[in-house]
């Protein structure tokens, strides 16, 4: 109850104490995934390049998966605020219940994976190591799927701290293993996937038991389900799902024309610039899934003006924190670069991945616009508005700029693009939200 107490309260302190755990867990699984990158990089630049290929492909199970999370999230907070607790427990159930059925056919997809990665490019060794990686991976999608919603049904009823104890149990582990499967044993590339299903699912078992043992707030019932409810975890998580598989989409189109702009150490070094900029990101995730159930809650008890007070206060947060990791990224760019080129056939890519993280980090100044954004309308249950301000940023604005700027000025035209089209989408998904949060105010005074 007192996790519940926090949700509902003081949005400020809410955004707070929730985000706190959550950018922890972020910041934790940011780490491991640098770190894999660095063990990964050590391998040579084909290695890298393989997993920078199959990351789109990945980045679909992950989206799935995160609109599930994303769903549970939204319906538990917003019927805890509306204090409907069996309809809290039923939307919890249903959400674990289509995260086990979607995991099948990601499973299954296993028998279409070279398929992809030819189509994607992908061809020789890079095509090999991708597939031994990928596959292996895919296997063990199962985990990721559980994972997620089990952290968007503890997010959604305000116990982001257990959800944080989960996760980062696993990225440790993984951050441990990587080492040993990768070099002492000698799987090479397939032991960084190894670790990383093993991690997963080390972190399924501590979700299961802290559900199973009764000490969440919300109970799985088998009793109660309803389609509506159904329907209600597809409207926030279907477009939550597109969301991210529209930035798949993107990543996939612009690893295209990077590997025409730059070729594999440009690509190479795009993957590894990623890998950093995804540190800025760990407190906007964090923060932006503390804000879905601050606002979900808000939502449910009829009150914009939370909403709207718990939108202002995130933007102006996360763009300070934003700024200074910008700041620090374009100072020390090139102590940075040392981590992913401390090898002989990686050094070659050290000067690419300095200049590449100096220009893509600045998609750090615009993001927090849009990542609030859209976390604000999946809290509201508007999924699709959601959707919509992804679709902006990622293909309206982000790829087909980085394909027009390619032409004059190659891969740095490309990297322009990324942060230009990051820019106007997000100006216009904040804009969209303000505007429909001072609609809600005007329509419950005239109430």
């Amino acid at each position: 109850m007192k996790n519940v107490e926090v949700l509902t309260g003081d949005p400020k302190k809410a955004i707070l104490k929730l985000s706190a755990p959550m950018v922890v867990s972020n910041l934790i699984f940011t780490l491991y995934n640098l770190v894999d990158g660095i063990w990964v990089a050590g391998l040579g630049p084909d290695a890298l390049s393989a997993v920078g290929l199959f990351f789109p492909i990945f980045f679909v199970f992950i989206a799935i998966s995160f609109g599930l999370s994303v769903g549970a999230n939204s319906a538990v907070s917003r019927r805890i605020g509306a204090k409907r607790y069996d309809a809290a427990c039923v939307a919890a159930t249903l959400a674990v219940a289509m995260g086990i059925l979607v995991s099948i056919p990601m499973t299954l997809s296993v028998v279409f994976l070279n398929g992809v990665m030819v189509f994607l490019g992908a061809d020789g060794e890079i095509l090999r190591l991708a597939v031994d990686y990928g596959s292996i991976m895919v296997l063990g999608s199962v985990f990721l799927v559980f994972s997620n919603v089990s952290a968007g049904i503890l997010n959604g009823e305000g116990n982001a701290r257990m959800a944080m104890y989960a996760n980062a149990a696993g990225s440790l582990l993984n951050m441990v293993l990587d080492p040993i499967f990768i070099y002492l044993l000698g799987y090479g590339i397939a032991g960084a996937a190894i670790a990383s299903v093993i991690s997963m699912a080390l972190s399924s078992i501590v979700f299961s038991f802290w559900f199973l043992s009764g000490r969440s707030y919300v109970r799985f019932r088998v009793a109660g389900w309803n389609l509506p409810t159904v329907f209600d975890l597809l409207r926030v998580g279907m477009p939550a799902s597109l969301s991210m598989l529209t930035m798949s989409v993107a990543f996939m189109l612009i690893n295209r024309v990077v590997i025409e702009t730059g070729g594999s150490e440009g690509l190479a070094a795009y993957t590894s610039a990623w890998r950093l900029i995804q540190f800025g990101f760990v407190p906007l995730f964090g923060v932006s899934a503390a804000l879905t159930a601050v606002s979900g809650a808000a939502y449910g008890a009829r009150n914009p003006r939370k909403i709207g007070e718990s939108l202002n206060y995130t933007v102006k947060l996360l763009l300070a924190v934003d700024a200074a990791i910008l700041a620090l990224m374009v100072a020390f760019a090139p102590q940075i670069a040392l981590i992913f080129t401390y090898t002989e056939v990686s050094a070659v890519m050290y000067e690419e991945i300095v200049r590449t993280i100096r220009i893509a980090a600045f998609v750090l100044l615009f993001a927090p616009l849009g990542v609030s954004s859209s976390a604000v309308f999946q809290g509201m249950g508007k999924g699709e508005r959601s959707f919509a301000i992804t679709v902006l940023r990622a293909i309206v604005f982000q790829v087909s700029l980085c394909y027009v700027l390619a032409v004059p000025f190659g891969f740095d035209g490309v990297l322009l693009g990324f942060v230009l089209g990051e820019a106007l989408g997000c100006f216009t998904g904040f804009s969209w939200v303000r505007l429909t949060v001072r609609r809600l105010e005007r329509c419950l005074l005239s109430t």
